[in-house]
């Protein structure tokens, strides 16, 4: 994927659901991972051109963990002419020493987005752009189905009236091959999580599950989120939990 394919992308997925409008101020959540660093590499070049102005930052939720060195990450940030934040919390020392908890992402999830609001609202922000991609959506999909018994999956734009915050999510139309593709030509400097269950979640799990079954079905990561668009049902428009 060429960085013009990305922001074409990009830009659709932002006009077809109305996500920037003139004078919004937006803070990419940067977890240090591909999808963050992608997001915030695109609405960073985005902004250069789109017909309504707007401005981006980006802010780090830091869990506490020490082997988290963000020192590149902030290197690209400014390389890329947006300004980066980081939050320092003890979120990781509450889930798993103090609280020692048997399922941490639940907790740990709501901690980290009630850390990112509440420093969106410090920096004047009215936006927060996550960098969920397109399978990000299928396989929230189908946990929702295998876990909680319901047809559900993120939206494109969620308001969230307790902080007066709305969530966008511009990558979602980017499948996920291209943009491990994208990163790896042009050698973003992604960081790996620090936290102790990366890779052992529910969502990896069903992550491994979608790769299986793509081998019998080589597209069905594009008739799932299909289904999900021409839904009434999915809960495309549901607002955040």
């Amino acid at each position: 994927m060429q960085l013009q394919h990305l922001l074409s992308y990009v830009r659709r997925a932002i006009q077809d659901y109305q996500m920037i409008e003139d004078g919004d101020t937006i803070a990419v959540g940067i977890s240090g991972g591909k999808d963050s660093l992608i997001l915030a590499l695109a609405l960073s070049h985005l902004k250069r051109f789109y017909p309504k102005s707007f401005n981006v930052i980006g802010i780090t939720v830091s869990l506490g963990f020490d082997n988290f060195d963000l020192s590149q990450v902030k290197a690209f940030m400014e390389a890329i002419d947006v300004p980066f934040y980081v939050c320092e919390t003890q979120i990781g020392q509450i889930i798993f020493e103090e609280r020692q908890e048997s399922n941490p992402c639940s907790l740990c999830s709501k901690m980290r987005k009630g850390a990112l609001y509440q420093e969106a609202k410090k920096y004047g922000c009215n936006k927060i752009a996550l960098g969920h991609n397109r399978d990000d959506i299928n396989e929230t999909l189908l946990m929702s189905l295998f876990y909680e018994g319901r047809i559900h999956t993120m939206a494109p734009v969620t308001y969230m009236d307790q902080v007066d915050l709305e969530i966008i999510r511009p990558l979602i139309y980017v499948p996920e091959k291209d943009i491990r593709g994208f990163v790896k030509k042009n050698a973003l400097p992604v960081v790996k999580s620090p936290c102790p269950v990366d890779g052992k979640t529910k969502r990896e799990d069903t992550k491994q599950l979608l790769y299986s079954l793509q081998r019998e079905i080589p597209r069905i990561q594009e008739h799932l989120f299909g289904a999900v668009q021409r839904s009434t049902i999915v809960g495309w428009h549901q607002e955040e939990e």
